[in-house]
Order: C-alpha cells, then structure tokens, then sequence
C-alpha cells in the first residue's frame, strides 16, 4: 500500500494559519472596539467641565483625535437612524408628506450656529452636572451637518423604486419589515452610502466650529481635533495646525480603508441590473470580514436565529391581518383617530405658543436692521449660486468618470474623502491672503470656501448615480457605438439624473449654511467680514444677540424653502416620474 508523504510546504502554512490570523484580528478589533466603549462612557459620565484646557503638544492628538471620531461615528448613527425614519415616513405618507418635506428644507437651511444656543443649554439643562450633557449637545450640532442630504436621499431612493418591484412585495404579501429589509433598504443603499460619506466629511467640516464656541458670555471647549485647530490657529502656531491637520488625514485614510471600502464594495450587490457587471469593486478588508470563521460562527449561532424567527412572527402577523381585513374590510379603530386628533391639537398649540414667544422676541428689532438683514441676504443668494455654478462645472464629469470606472475610483475616492473632509477653515487664510494679493478680498474668497464645503453634496452624490447605472445599458451603449454625446443624452444624464437634484438640493443648504464660516472669519486677533446674512448670523451668535439671529435665521430658511418650492420640487417630481428606472 503506497502512503502519502505530505510536506511541510509553505503553501499548507498560509492554507492553515490564514483564517487563524483572520479570527485574531478580528477578535482584536472586537475588543478594541468595546475598551473604546468603556473609555468614552468613563469620560462622559465624570463630571462637567465646560472649558476644557486645551494642549497644543503633539502628544494629545491621539487622544483629542478619539474623542472627535467618536462624536462625529455617534452623529452619523443618529442622523442615520433619522434619515430612513423621516425619509419612510414622507415617501408613504400623502398627507404629510408635503408638509415633512417643506420641514426637511427648512431644517437643512438654518445653519450650525444657529441651533448651537438652543441646543447647548437645553443639553447643560438635562445633565447638569455630567459631562454628557456638553458631549451631547456638541453629537447634535454636528448632526445638524450631517443628517440632511441622508434623509433626502433615502427619501428620493424610494419615491425612484420600480413599480414592478413594488407589485412583487404586494404579490407576496411582504409586510412593512419584510418590504424595508428586502427592498428599500437595499435599493436605497448605494445613494445612501455615498451620502454617509459625504455627511462625516460635512462632520469634519463644522467640527471645529461644534468643539469650541461661545454662547451668549459662557465659552465652550471641548477636547477634540477640532478645539486643537481652532487653539492653533488662534495662537498662529503653524506646527500645531500642521500636527492636527496630519492626524485628520491618517484618520480619514484609515476610515476610507477600514470602513468606506469594504462598504461599497459590499453595496454593489444591490445594484439593480438584469446583467452581471464585469468589473467589481473589492475590499481586503471586506474579504476578510466574510471568510472569518469567528464571524461566520456568530452569524450562525446567533443572527441567523434572531432573524428567522422575527421573519416568522412578522410574517404570522401578517397573515392574522390579512384574514382580518378580508372578513371586516370596514373595521376601524376609533381610539386612533381621537388620539391623531388630541396630539395634533397639542402640536398646534406648542407651535402657537412658540410663533408669539419669537414675535414677542423680534418686536425689539429695528427698521434699519431688517434692511441691512436683506440687504445681506441678496448678497448671500448671489454667492451661493455662483458656488453651486462652479461646483456643477466640474463634479458632474469628474463624478460620473469615477462611477463609470471602479479602477479609478479605488484611487481617486480616498482623496475626495480627504478633499472633503479637510476643514476649510485651516485652509481659508491661505486663500485669502493669495486672493488680497492680486486685490481681491473676503466677497470673493467667501464664495471659495462655499464651494470647498458643498462641491462635495454633488461629486459623491453623481458618483453613487454613476455607479448605480445598470451594466446592460452602458454595454448596449458600447454595441450600438454611440458617441460621447449620444451617452450623455440618453444613458448617463437621465440615470444620474435623482442623485444629481439631490446632490443640488443638499448643496445648496450646505452653501447657506457654510456662509456663516465663510462671510465671518476669525484671524488671530482680526476679525474679517463682508456683507451677507452668513456673516450676521455669526456675529449675533458671538454677541448673544438672540433677535438678530432669530430673524436671520427665518430668513435663510423663507428664502431656501422659496427656492426649494421654485426650483428644485418640481425637478424632483421630474425625476420620479420621467427618469425612474423600470425593469
């Protein structure tokens, strides 16, 4: 009998120790991951301290860095959570869906700075005595940057969904978990993970401005990467900013290659397509989450059993249902409308009392500084659209070359990332000193720094509408040689057309509320204005001028929502109906 003698190659080595060292990391990630939860909580529940001392040694990046990614991370889950809340809620809901909208436009048009007095003492109010009070009113400033352009774009996701994926579900007799979970979700998922990007990146953009800010005569600072720019910047010491802006780049690479990659890489399966596409994005990372033995053992034992059994009570619910409203089509729940009609009574006097509180606080305004308000809104509005312009001329190919070609967008996306999350507060002085050496001054620089931080809505967004362009059609498009403009016309435009209006929209509010860093800015001991309603938002949040910023503030949002009703509602109504994608 011949036996097999099995050397001890290097091949039999890699084949065995492989998925070992796999589990190891991941187990040391996963442990990683729970000391950091343990820490933040430690630090959150100690007591308050407003103002924290600020140290400008490299040697507490590290520690400032953590503690900025974890507020930025926990912001991103809220507005997450809250944009595929919000965004169900208007696609299915006729009578409100009108009025949810026109709250979402408003919302995205007030800026940071605006909701920063509010919502800081409200904070300090529930906690008093607790560091997580300063920790969460600081989570939901930046919230307030990121959740917007998520929520229309989950939203928009799916108003766009096929109609004949819609009769599948109904056919099957999918519930409202099952129809979420196998069907909107997935095919809202490319839209709202390139709008997850850009939303951390928005984090990274206001972050110094959530870190450290005063209210009224109290000063806030928090530890974090933001507070240590700012502290830079404000003593000009060129090293420190140059330390802090370092460890903000290796944090974005690092979040790109660990988190962002593997994301959309995995994201790709829900394209929808009728045929494979040839080129697909990879991610080590992703491939080593999926042949995890430790993983795919707790996938097992543990989420495959919670999922079939919540799929099997939903599904028994929906049965009883259906079996209900065939013999009693008519039955109806009278306690229910009693209880939309006590709550909407109480929601109608809340806002009530709320609209007098603010007419009582605005009677104190004077005549000269309406105008002067206005004045500053024109010269806002003439801005932002020349921002919006500029952006457009060069994010829409650059977006759809990236889209069209996974190579390229292997490179290329974690420099957007870095692009876009760079703060363009570290950067303005540059540019204004190049613009006040040819004779040009802050009106014009302003318009620079909008565009630095709302180009970034409409690249990411023309991207993910690229990326989502079903295969077949640009492989029909190669048969039938059309020509670069042919391609335009009648496959790339009408397929990025949705994610494009969102990308505006989003950028739009994004470039009014960037104005109040972009018209107001603080240089050592100088303080550089020009004319614009940004501007004056910003100096009645620094001098506790509450009416001014009142004002300002329903101002900037009558004129986005105008713009919004005018402009880009009935281009969203275009993109449901014309350019939806039907199978």
């Amino acid at each position: 009998m011949k036996t097999r003698n099995y050397t001890f190659s290097r091949e039999l080595v890699i084949e065995r120790s492989w998925p070992f060292f796999m589990d190891l990391t991941v187990a040391v990630g996963l442990l990683a991951g729970f000391y950091a939860i343990l820490w933040i909580a430690k630090f959150w529940f100690s007591g308050a301290i407003p103002e924290v001392q600020i140290y400008r040694s490299p040697s507490h990046l590290p520690l400032y860095a953590f503690y900025s990614t974890v507020r930025i991370f926990v912001a991103y889950l809220l507005s997450l959570g809250f944009a595929i809340v919000y965004g169900y809620t208007a696609a299915y809901n006729k009578r409100v869906e009108a009025l949810m909208i026109a709250i979402l436009d408003i919302l995205q048009s007030i800026p940071v700075l605006s909701f920063l007095p509010g919502v800081m003492l409200a904070m300090m109010s529930l906690f008093p005595s607790r560091q997580i009070g300063i920790e969460l009113g600081a989570i939901l400033l930046i919230f307030t940057g990121e959740v917007w352009n998520m929520a229309f774009s989950f939203y928009s996701s799916l108003k766009s969904i096929p109609r004949e994926l819609h009769e599948a579900c109904s056919i099957n007799r999918f519930s409202r978990w099952q129809r979420l979970f196998q069907l909107e979700l997935p095919f809202a998922t490319i839209g709202l993970v390139w709008n997850s990007m850009v939303s951390v990146a928005s984090g990274w953009f206001f972050l110094m401005v959530c870190e450290m800010f005063p209210v009224g005569s109290r000063n806030f600072r928090l530890p974090g990467l933001g507070s240590y720019l700012q502290t830079a910047a404000a003593n000009g010491d060129t090293m420190a900013m140059i330390y802090g802006l370092i460890t903000m780049v290796l944090i974005i690479v690092m979040t790109d290659q660990l988190l962002w990659r593997p994301i959309i890489a995995w994201s790709d399966k829900f394209k929808f397509e009728n045929v494979e596409a040839s080129v697909r994005v990879t991610s080590p990372v992703l491939h080593l989450l999926r042949n995890s033995n430790l993983l795919a053992t707790l996938h097992r034992t543990t989420f495959t059993p919670i999922s079939e059994s919540f799929y099997r009570r939903v599904a028994q619910r929906s049965e009883r249902r259906f079996t209900l409203e065939a013999a009693s089509p008519s039955r109806r729940k009278p306690g229910s409308a009693v209880l939309l009609i006590v709550v909407g009574i109480f929601a109608g006097a809340a806002i009530v009392y709320a609209a007098v509180r603010a007419i009582l606080l605005l009677h104190n305004i004077h005549g000269n500084e309406v105008v002067a308000l206005f004045e500053g809104a024109g010269m806002t509005f003439l801005r932002v659209n020349l921002s919006l312009l500029l952006a457009s001329a060069w994010t829409i190919p650059v977006g759809v070359a990236i889209g069209f070609h996974p190579k390229l967008a292997s490179i290329t996306q974690p420099l957007a990332q870095i692009a876009a999350s760079f703060p363009a507060t570290a950067l303005f002085p540059v540019i204004l000193l190049a613009l006040t050496h040819v004779g040009l001054g802050l009106g014009i620089g302003s318009v620079a720094l909008m565009m630095l931080g709302t180009q970034w809505y409409i690249l990411f967004n023309v991207i993910a509408g690229a990326m989502a362009i079903p295969s077949d059609l640009k492989e029909v498009a190669d048969i039938f040689h059309f020509s670069s403009l042919q391609r335009w016309k009648t496959v790339i435009l009408p397929g990025i057309f949705p994610f494009l209006i969102t990308g505006l929209v989003t950028a739009s509010g994004g470039a009014w509320n960037a104005s109040i860093v972009a018209e107001y800015f603080q240089l050592k001991d100088k303080t550089l204005t020009t004319t614009g309603l940004g501007s004056q938002i910003s100096a009645a949040s620094n001098q506790g001028h509450f009416p001014i910023l009142l004002l300002a503030t329903i101002i900037m949002a009558l004129m986005v929502v105008t713009i919004n009703r005018l402009v880009w509602r009935p281009l969203y109504r275009l993109a449901e109906t014309k350019y939806r994608l039907e199978g």
